[in-house]
């Protein structure tokens, strides 16, 4: 079953990314270094829903 989740930038809080992932083998929360272009560099993205 893979659900739909949106990552949010730890620094400034803007949602900049959706993407899914599979609850059956991945039940954990996303951590991804990805780029904010709010804040033009590489921050940490969470997984929000």
């Amino acid at each position: 079953m893979r659900i739909k989740v949106q990552l949010t930038c730890t620094s400034c809080g803007s949602q900049n990314y959706l993407t899914s992932k599979n609850m059956k083998t991945h039940p954990e929360k996303i951590e991804v270094l990805k780029y904010c272009p709010k804040e033009r560099k590489v921050t940490l993205h969470l997984e929000t829903k």
